[in-house]
């Protein structure tokens, strides 16, 4: 995956991640109602950060490589 493909994707899942941590907020803030969607956005949130990371710490391994090339 080249430098630019791994910004658009680390762009994309921040995107995607802040979308997440917003239904997460709603969700706390309107409780008790939907409460047993509690583990489903949870999981969602928790998934989609966990990617976040991973990515950024693939590209700034890209971008550290790049740089010593």
């Amino acid at each position: 995956m080249s430098l630019e493909e791994l910004e658009t994707r680390v762009k994309k899942l921040s995107m995607r991640s802040t979308n997440a941590k917003m239904n997460l907020h709603d969700l706390a803030e309107e409780l008790p109602t939907d409460w047993e969607k509690i583990p489903e956005v949870a999981a969602e949130t928790f998934e989609v950060f966990k990617e976040l990371t991973a990515a950024r710490k693939e590209l700034k391994a890209a971008k550290k490589a790049a740089a010593e090339a």
